[in-house]
């Protein structure tokens, strides 16, 4: 009988938690159970609540401080690929000056390389027409000189 009191009774405190009771044939026992201990439940909620925020705020940390060493890396590659340029810009600039005065000074050798050669056979040529006109000369000399030494032996 002591379990009909015991189920009797269980209805006025269900604001405790589920109650569960269970009879059986060869046994009058009833068993219980109660729901956790709502200040319990409550400080481990907070507790858990609290480590989430800490943690949640080292992470967005933790991410700030990524994206800022992110850009700093980015602004310093920005930086060197601006320095390298300019520096390609200038030795470029310095190489192409120094082809146009290469150029020019090819284009002045082969000037005065040319004035050269033309002077060299203006010089030929007087030469060989000097050389010629004396040639000339002395064979209109010596066709005399034979001319009239066969009219004389004639």
């Amino acid at each position: 009988m002591a379990s009909f009191t015991l189920t009797a009774t269980l209805p006025k405190f269900s604001s405790i938690g589920a109650t569960v009771v269970r009879r059986s044939l060869w046994s009058s026992r009833a068993f219980v159970t109660a729901a956790p201990r709502p200040l319990q439940a409550t400080a481990a909620q907070q507790d858990a609540s609290e480590a989430y925020d800490k943690a949640s705020d080292a992470v967005k940390q933790g991410t700030k401080e990524v994206k800022k060493t992110g850009e700093d890396m980015k602004d310093k590659a920005a930086s060197t690929t601006e320095q390298v340029t300019q520096k390609t810009k200038d030795v470029a600039s310095k190489v192409s000056e120094t082809a146009q005065d290469l150029t020019e000074k090819a284009k002045q050798t082969v000037q005065e390389a040319w004035e050269t050669a033309k002077d060299t056979s203006q010089k030929m040529k007087d030469t060989v027409v000097g050389k010629a006109e004396e040639s000339k000369e002395d064979i209109k000399e010596h066709a005399k000189i034979v001319e009239r030494s066969m009219n004389t032996k004639n």
